[in-house]
């Protein structure tokens, strides 16, 4: 089968595109630059010019294939949806998998969260086969923006703090078992017009994924639980004054946020088994991220 995906030079795209190699298919990504294009091209697929802010350069590569399925792992968060659709119905790509996030699920007045519920509604909308993968946490390979900064941490200093004493749920996905959930997807006519929440086998206190992190570098840190309140304080005053802030406010509103999520769907629909998250942790730091 030919696949064009979005997203295919990101830390996702990389493994998806491998799965989707090794499976016998097809594959063109979409790059909309020389560094993107060696990327995937390296992976074995065929790199497509195209922008997602050049609607008439969307429109142009979504065609090239030529009746391709899309897997779509740009950012749903930026707007672009609709032209997505729109190219992707032009171009005749019946079957597509979109992937979100949970984090549309949160009850804060995050800034992307109406631009991601307005793409989701977009997809619905649509004339095509689509599904909608919604990932956790992303883990799981050096290069990581999530958890490579706490093994960091974790493998520098006796003393973690945790903000709010590391009591909220997490449920963190390793992005290998996420890509065979975007692979398998596509090869499911049972999953047209479904949603799924994808993450790790259960959740767990933030504090505990803390604990198993620190295991998996070999490490028995002190753990200090910190009030939440003056470190999202700290936070805004750091981005008021920083155009490039390593932690955000909202990342730390969040931490207070349980992200407890049911994968029942995906275990049934999609031969979904996630790795427990002390197993994948450890993958993780073997691999010095």
């Amino acid at each position: 089968m030919k696949v064009l995906v979005t997203g295919g030079s990101g830390f996702l795209g990389g493994h998806v595109v491998r799965l989707l190699i090794a499976g016998g298919d097809e594959v063109f990504a979409l790059a909309r630059s020389a560094a993107a294009a060696e990327k995937v091209e390296r992976l074995g697929a065929t790199a497509v010019w195209g922008d997602l802010d050049d609607p008439a350069a969307v429109d142009a590569a979504f065609a090239s294939p030529g009746g391709a399925a899309l897997v779509n792992l740009a950012s749903l968060g930026f707007g672009h949806a609709p032209g997505i659709v729109a190219a992707a119905e032009e171009a005749g790509l019946r079957r597509a998998v979109f992937v979100s996030t949970t984090a549309i699920f949160t009850t804060l007045e995050a800034r992307s969260k109406s631009v991601r519920l307005a793409a989701e509604d977009a997809i619905r909308a649509s004339t095509l086969d689509w599904t909608i993968l919604r990932p956790t946490m992303i883990y799981g390979a050096p290069g990581d923006r999530n958890m490579a900064r706490l093994l960091g941490l974790l493998r520098r200093s006796p003393i973690v703090p945790l903000p709010g004493g590391g009591q909220g749920l997490q449920q963190p996905v390793h992005v290998e078992d996420l890509a065979g959930a975007v692979v398998a997807a596509l090869a499911a006519p049972g999953a047209i017009g479904r949603e799924y929440e994808i993450a790790g086998p259960e959740p767990l206190a933030l504090r505990e994924v803390v604990r198993q992190s620190a295991q998996a570098v070999g490490r028995t840190p002190r753990i200090v639980p910190v009030p939440l309140r003056p470190v999202i304080a700290a936070a805004r005053l750091h981005e008021r004054v920083s155009g490039r802030p390593r932690v955000r406010a909202e990342q730390l509103e969040r931490l207070a946020e349980d992200k407890a999520f049911d994968i029942g769907p995906a275990r049934h629909d999609l031969g979904f088994n996630p790795r427990s998250f002390a197993a994948g942790i450890r993958e993780e730091a073997g691999g010095r991220a």
